[in-house]
């Protein structure tokens, strides 16, 4: 694969700047909101934003059962922060009958951090490499499966995570100028 072609799904959060992320870290990455366009990528992101919002504009564009199906057929796919709380197999303060897309195994806690207002930045390890993590109402992980690999904490909290080709940060790298995190992702899917 000379190319990685990664979709980001366009319903709502940061499409133009994971787009731009991605392409810093060699990829090209394009917009997906109709299941046409998720069939021609080789992987995903699945940017922030509000994940209820997200689960109702992806039952609306027809979208979330397809999403279901490549993500379990072994599509590599990378959230960020509402992302996460949607690769999430089980979530906590979720709205009643709140739905994910799931693949890995981890309860994640939606806007754990606090409101809006208690956004912030913090320097963290991810993976061995070093990042400046934007959080803005972000999740967190309160527990993971054994097959979870735990790639970042800040402080005692659990912030990004992988299971196979998943990856997850409660946080938002595309934010921030630094593809380290994106280009993480895409070496990822080149490996696998």
């Amino acid at each position: 694969m000379t190319r990685v072609k990664v979709g980001v799904l366009a319903l709502q959060g940061d499409v133009r700047e994971h787009v731009r992320a991605l392409a810093e870290a060699g990829a090209e990455g394009v917009a997906v909101r109709r299941p046409e366009e998720l069939a021609a990528v080789h992987a995903l992101v699945i940017p922030g934003g509000e994940s209820t919002t997200m689960w109702k504009l992806a039952t609306a564009f027809d979208l979330l059962e397809p999403l279901r199906l490549r993500i379990k057929e072994g599509l590599p796919a990378y959230g960020s922060c509402a992302g996460m709380i949607m690769l999430a197999d089980r979530i906590e303060g979720g709205v009643e009958g709140q739905e994910t897309l799931g693949g890995i195994d981890m309860v994640v806690r939606r806007n754990a951090f606090g409101r809006q207002v208690d956004s912030f930045e913090a320097d963290l390890d991810f993976a061995g490499r070093p990042v400046r993590a934007v959080f803005i109402r972000a999740p967190w992980v309160e527990s993971v499966g054994h097959d979870v690999e735990v790639l970042a904490r800040a402080g005692d909290r659990i912030v990004a995570v992988r299971q196979g080709p998943l990856l997850a940060t409660s946080f938002h790298p595309e934010l921030t100028g630094d593809a380290r995190v994106h280009s993480y992702f895409v070496e990822m899917v080149r490996e696998l």
